[in-house]
């Protein structure tokens, strides 16, 4: 497939400094690069939480009105906080 590239000057200066010293051409240059970030971005998958639940009815009844205040307050009882 053909297509049209609009790269910066000097970029395709060196692009084509590094072709001639490799005796390649700029398009196998050109496909060689992108086909490596493609690869490379296929190898970085997105960060997923995983699912992670309690069976349970929520909070113990003397805490389910209570703000997050009370809550922490709870949770950090005798460990100095």
């Amino acid at each position: 497939m053909k297509t049209t590239l609009d790269l910066p000057d000097p970029l395709l200066r060196e692009a084509r400094k590094i072709a001639v010293r490799e005796r390649t051409t700029l398009r196998a240059l050109v496909e060689q690069g992108l086909r490596k970030i493609i690869s490379e971005r296929k190898a970085v998958r997105p960060f997923r939480l995983r699912k992670v639940t309690f069976k349970g009815q929520g909070l113990v009844p003397e805490l389910r009105d209570a703000d997050w205040d009370k809550i922490r307050d709870l949770a950090y009882e005798g460990r100095g906080g």
